[in-house]
């Protein structure tokens, strides 16, 4: 089986332009690609990491990467899948995120010995003349075409900036400066991009009449039905102080049922046997795989030591008298006490389990917090210094955080 038709069996395509040339590319490692990541944030999350894991599938089998951080872009704005504008950031901030994105993708891509690059977009589009692009590429687009594109039709109603609008010009110049400057040949993205990904392979064809090609993967969905990662409430990042390696395994160990297999297709490199076998547990043995999926995804994320000793914590919470000394912890001194005593509220809040009162009396009330498997029913609920006989006590908020607490 060719790398492609392995992507297609993990079920990670979604739409190509040629698939017959593609293949071919892909399959005899003839693919420079690139993949775009717009620093929206300090740190990538698991709406990335889906994408982080094709290029190391691609990259082990001799094709190129270009990661392309959207230094530049970024100054516009996707509005793919956006139901506002988004606010907008200083160069500084953009900047700074830029150096958190490449810290981290060098700890998964081999970036050595020009085995894949690493660009910012900032470094063509930031110089360019705007009546010069205006000439140069404008002839190209039709405003009709653009209108249709799905990233913008969801925005019509709503109001679409003239900012957001060049978006699609962007992102299509990016291919256009990345084919000539490096021989790029192919671009991948999600499958909410397939339109700015078209206005790049038609620009290249236009402009300089050679065949260029893209391919979009299927974004996978978590059991709500929401991008993963999407959102900055709630997101699960990469970066370790942001989101723990215990808080991401558990991410991992509680996805929905019918999502596993789904998901050790495509995050993880284990053969399609492996998963096949994987596949054929029923009810409570389902679990086993989805321990195989968060040690997996966690030792690729943060390292073998780390992954241990998060399924090690994570198995706790399901084995009486099992070691606890890996959950993230909270320690507690006298001095957080009254009389002995600490508000449940006021120790989630120390905890860091609610940013609020408001959102911890929402919980309470909503049944979603216990104390060492007791169901907290009251909030003005007082955790007392002897209920921590055996040195801590267990914070479980909703049904999938966990957090010690110490005295």
């Amino acid at each position: 089986m060719g790398v492609y038709e392995e992507l297609v069996a993990r079920g990670l395509i979604a739409q190509v332009t040629d698939e017959e040339e593609i293949r071919e590319l892909v399959n005899t490692g003839k693919a420079v690609f690139y993949i775009g990541f717009d620093p929206t944030a300090d740190s990538l999350h698991v709406g990335h990491f889906m994408a982080l894991c094709l290029m190391k599938r691609l990259q082990l089998a001799g094709n190129k990467p270009i990661a392309l951080i959207g230094g530049g872009t970024a100054m516009i704005g996707d509005p793919s899948g956006r139901t506002d504008m988004r606010q907008m950031m200083t160069k500084e901030t953009i900047d700074h995120n830029c150096a958190c994105f490449k810290k981290q993708m060098s700890k998964f891509i081999d970036f050595s010995d020009d085995k894949a690059l690493m660009v910012n977009n900032a470094d063509w589009l930031l110089d360019l003349n705007y009546v010069d692009v205006l000439r140069e590429v404008g002839a190209c687009f039709s405003v009709n075409n653009m209108l249709r594109a799905e990233c913008y039709k969801q925005r019509m109603e709503k109001g679409l900036s003239f900012l957001e609008f060049n978006y699609m010009i962007m992102q299509s110049y990016d291919f256009y400066a990345l084919y000539q400057k490096y021989g790029c040949n192919m671009q991948f993205g999600g499958d909410d991009q397939w339109s700015n990904m078209l206005g790049g392979t038609e620009l290249i064809r236009k402009k300089l009449g050679k065949d260029a090609y893209a391919m979009t993967i299927n974004l996978l969905l978590n059991s709500e039905g929401k991008k993963m990662g999407k959102t900055q409430k709630g997101a699960v990042w990469l970066d370790a102080e942001k989101t723990s390696p215990f808080d991401f395994y558990q991410y991992w160990r509680n996805v929905d049922d019918a999502d596993v297999v789904k998901c050790l297709k495509m995050l993880t490199f284990l053969s399609l046997e492996e998963i096949e076998e994987l596949s054929k547990l029923e009810g409570s043995q389902i679990n086993k795989a989805k321990e195989v999926l968060a040690f997996e995804l966690t030792k690729m994320i943060h390292g073998e030591q780390e992954a241990n000793k998060a399924q090690e914590g994570a198995r706790a919470l399901f084995s009486t008298g099992a070691n606890t000394d890996n959950m993230p912890t909270t320690a507690l001194s006298e001095d957080d006490f009254a009389d002995g005593e600490i508000a449940i509220l006021d120790l989630m809040i120390k905890a860091g389990l609610i940013p609020s009162k408001g959102e911890g009396k929402r919980l309470i009330q909503q049944g979603g917090v216990s104390v060492d498997d007791v169901k907290i029913t009251d909030m003005f609920h007082k955790v007392k210094t002897s209920d921590f006989e055996k040195g801590h006590v267990i914070i479980k908020k909703g049904k999938k955080v966990f957090h010690k607490v110490t005295l």
